[in-house]
């Protein structure tokens, strides 16, 4: 591998362009008075997959769009390596999400504010979330217009979805048009990151800042280490097209290559745990056992539904010309299963008795296939998709090897801790009966799976064992906080060292009680923010 010329010099070097990265290089630009570069280990987003929502079935998969890790064997999971998609293009998860915005719970953020975490209660990030929005409802003091990110209700209404929350209503789940307003609980359609009928990913923040000049993209390249000058990052090294470059930063390097990545990187740079990076042969830049660890995930499990009649998306996909008549309504009116993707509804409710706020969330799909993003079944078919919020169980991400190229080992321990597998017996038990209410009885006709036979609570145990899947939420790897063990402190930045900071969902102390996307983008805007503050 050749080196590189001498490194070019900017003022901001931003490491990963996902849901935070491409907010945070571009707030950073946005006064056209510092030089930022933004580097990508993935392609430009030009796929069609990436801009046609229901592509998710493609990008899933994909082999340059997506990392394609896999955990290591789950110890409550029947010894199973999960499959574990995350974004590899501009746009990062973003571009390959189910494109559900969910901000989560006002409670989330004043608890970790109150872990000592100062400037992030909900009062404290909530004009972030505004600040990047453009919602299709317009302005008001809990939604914004003009932002970057484009947010739009579901174009029109599906019968199932709409049988699903009259059955809810019968078991005393209020309707909610808006799980991003004044509460969260209850049952209603969400919305989507997506306008017109097209995707809204995180790169839409690049567009504006690429044109003053001062921000450089550089997509292909995937950093190998953090280059510091004594103990202050002064850089980055990178591997672009076989040939290994540099980069030098004059005031800091800002890490969000995500939950998986940005504790990868730290330590093969020689931060984090002291004995675990000389076993590998790395030389300890920063003794900082805690990254890596705090590992947090939502645990999915899918009840899949025979449905009584051709109104699924899986009869749309099944013939040609249901293929043809999606596309013809997409086409000349950006609307139906191509414009929705996968999830058109969502339930947020308490399950546990001890609950004092919603602790599962439900996606309803009108399609179902043996796996997310596999091909539907050749039948009538729905899903039920239920995760606990708050898991108590924790795991750890960490590098095998000095190699860079090595992905890291992932360790969830999924239904480790004992309340997880509570919820989950109770969200199950919960799924039933809202299936079996009589709104949805004359549409379910019978349960695919798990299947009724499996009953008991070590059955159904056993099946979340046997089925459960990431929902593709992982948060917390570089945990913000005061205490020790924190990676980052409430201005995000890295503990030991200077001129290095986290803007991620891995800074998450806890995870937040919904879809991660926004709430990566909201740390985007407000890490942007508190740079600026600093160097001012």
């Amino acid at each position: 591998m050749r080196r590189s010329d001498p490194s070019p010099q900017y003022d901001y070097i931003v490491v990963g362009a996902g849901s935070a990265g491409c907010a945070v290089a571009a707030r950073l630009a946005e006064s056209g008075r510092h030089r930022v570069l933004l580097l990508e280990a993935g392609p430009v987003d030009r796929s069609p997959w990436i801009h046609l929502p229901i592509g998710y079935a493609r990008t899933m998969f994909h082999p340059v769009l997506n990392w394609g890790f896999h955990t290591e064997p789950e110890p409550h999971m029947s010894q199973r390596r999960i499959y574990w998609p995350r974004g590899r293009c501009l746009g990062g998860s973003s571009s390959i999400n189910g494109l559900i915005y969910i901000r989560g719970q006002a409670e989330d953020y004043d608890g970790w504010a109150a872990q000592g975490n100062d400037g992030w209660a909900w009062r404290d990030v909530l004009r972030y979330f505004v600040r990047a929005e453009d919602n299709g409802r317009g302005a008001s003091p809990l939604h914004g217009a003009g932002g970057p990110l484009h947010v739009s209700d579901i174009g029109a209404r599906h019968e199932l979805m709409d049988a699903i929350i009259a059955g809810a209503g019968e078991l005393g789940v209020p309707r909610n048009d808006d799980f991003n307003g004044a509460a969260q609980e209850g049952v209603g359609y969400y919305q989507l990151t997506a306008r017109n009928g097209l995707r809204s990913s995180a790169a839409g923040y690049l567009k504006a800042a690429r044109r003053r000049g001062n921000l450089s993209v550089v997509t292909g390249a995937q950093a190998t280490r953090i280059l510091f000058s004594g103990q202050r990052a002064s850089g980055i090294r990178y591997i672009q097209g076989g040939r290994e470059r540099t980069a030098a930063c004059a005031r800091e390097l800002i890490l969000s290559a995500g939950a998986v990545q940005s504790p990868q990187l730290l330590e093969l740079s020689g931060i984090g745990d002291a004995a675990r990076l000389a076993r590998l042969g790395i030389p300890v830049t920063h003794h900082l056992p805690g990254v890596g660890e705090n590992l947090q995930d939502h645990l999915q499990l899918r009840l899949m539904y025979r449905v009584a009649r051709p109104i699924t998306t899986n009869d749309d996909l099944r013939t040609l010309a249901g293929r043809l008549r999606i596309g013809l309504q997409w086409l000349f009116r950006r609307s139906g299963p191509l414009a929705v993707g996968i999830n058109q509804g969502g339930l947020f409710a308490r399950v546990l008795p001890e609950a004092a706020r919603p602790d599962v969330q439900f996606h309803f799909g009108t399609v179902s296939a043996d796996q997310a993003g596999a091909r539907p079944h050749a039948w009538s078919g729905c899903t039920f998709s239920v995760c606990q919020l708050r898991p108590e169980s924790r795991g750890e991400v960490h590098v095998r090897s000095a190699d860079p190229t090595a992905p890291p080992a992932i360790r969830p321990r999924y239904l480790a801790a004992e309340r997880d597998r509570r919820t989950a017996l109770a969200a199950l038990r919960f799924a039933r009966q809202l299936a079996d209410t009589a709104a949805l009885r004359p549409y379910l006709v019978d349960e695919y799976r798990p299947g009724r036979d499996v009953a008991s609570d070590d059955a159904l145990l056993q099946f979340a064992r046997d089925h459960g899947a990431t929902i593709f939420h992982p948060v917390g790897t570089c945990r913000m906080g005061r205490d020790a063990d924190a990676v980052v402190d409430a201005r995000l930045r890295v503990r030991g060292v200077a001129g290095l900071r986290v803007a991620d969902a891995s800074i998450m102390p806890d995870i937040v009680s919904g879809n991660t996307n926004a709430p990566a983008i909201m740390i985007g805007e407000k890490a942007a923010d508190m740079i600026l503050e600093d160097a001012a």
